[in-house]
C-alpha cells in the first residue's frame, strides 16, 4: 500500500518493534494528531479466543468514565408511556411502525438502537439492515429493555458495547485526541478491566495476544500486553 509523506513522517515517530506502556502509548497517540480535524482514538485488542464457539465469545457493555467525546444518536422503538420516557431521556428519534418502515427503507443515520420488548416481534425483521452494522437491539447489550429511560440516559453518557469480531478482536473507541491523557488512559483502563472480567472460562492459554492503540490518521502503537494484563488483574482483585 502506498503511503503519503505525512503518514511516513508519523511512522518514523513510532518504534514499530517496541511495546509501549499504556501511559506512553496514550501520550504518543496525542502527539501524532496531524489531521485538520480532531481524530478519534481507538484500541484494538486481539484475544486468544475461538469465536466459533459460543462459550468463547466476549461481549458486554460498560460506561466509559469520560464518555467518547461525541454526541451519540439514539433511536428508540417504543409506544405509549415507553415512547414518552424515551423522549424525556433525550432519544433523538422515537417511533413504532413508522420508524420501522423508515429504517427498512434504508435510513441508518444513528449510532444505537434501543427497543421495548413488546416491539421486538416487529423490530426483528430489521435484522438484515441493522445486523451487519452491529446495531440490532439485544437484551445482553441492554438495548432491549423495559427501562427505556435509563438505557437512553446511559447511552448518551458514554455507554458502549464491546464484542469480539470474527477474528477474535475487540475494536473500541476510547475518546478523541483533544481529551487529556488521563481521561483517555482511564477509559482504556476501564475497558481492560471489563475485558478481563469477561474472560470466558472455556478459554485456554494466553487470553490477550496483542493490543494496538491508534488515532484516525495515525499508525498503530503496540502496547505491552503483560503490563496491561497485570494492571487489569490487580484492579479486578481490589474489587
Amino acid at each position: 500500500m502506498a503511503r503519503g509523506k505525512r503518514f511516513k513522517g508519523l511512522i518514523e515517530k513510532v518504534d514499530r518493534e517496541r511495546e509501549y506502556s499504556p501511559a506512553e502509548a496514550v501520550s504518543l497517540v496525542k502527539q501524532l494528531q496531524s489531521a485538520n480535524f480532531t481524530e478519534t482514538v481507538e484500541v484494538h485488542i486481539r484475544l486468544g479466543v475461538d469465536v466459533r464457539h459460543a462459550e468463547e465469545q466476549v461481549r458486554g457493555t460498560m460506561v466509559m468514565p469520560h464518555g467518547l467525546g461525541r454526541d451519540v444518536k439514539v433511536v428508540v422503538f417504543a409506544e405509549g408511556d415507553k415512547a414518552r420516557e424515551a423522549e424525556e431521556a433525550g432519544a433523538d428519534e422515537v417511533g413504532s411502525d413508522d420508524l420501522i418502515k423508515k429504517v427498512e427503507d434504508g435510513w441508518t443515520e444513528f449510532d444505537v438502537v434501543i427497543a421495548a420488548p413488546s416491539l421486538m416481534s416487529k423490530v426483528g425483521k430489521l435484522g438484515r439492515v441493522l445486523g451487519p452494522q452491529g446495531k440490532m437491539p439485544n437484551p445482553k447489550a441492554g438495548t432491549v429493555t423495559q427501562d427505556i429511560g435509563k438505557a437512553v440516559t446511559e447511552t448518551k453518557a458514554g455507554k458502549v458495547e464491546y464484542r469480539t469480531d470474527r477474528g477474535g478482536i475487540v475494536h473500541q473507541i476510547l475518546g478523541r485526541t483533544d481529551f487529556d491523557e488521563q481521561s483517555i488512559l482511564e477509559n482504556y483502563t476501564a475497558l481492560m478491566d471489563e475485558i478481563m472480567r469477561a474472560k470466558p472460562s472455556a478459554t485456554k492459554g494466553r487470553y490477550i495476544n496483542s493490543i494496538t492503540l491508534s488515532s484516525t490518521m495515525s499508525p498503530g502503537i503496540k502496547i505491552d500486553t503483560l503490563k496491561t494484563s497485570e494492571t487489569a488483574e490487580e484492579a479486578t482483585a481490589r474489587e
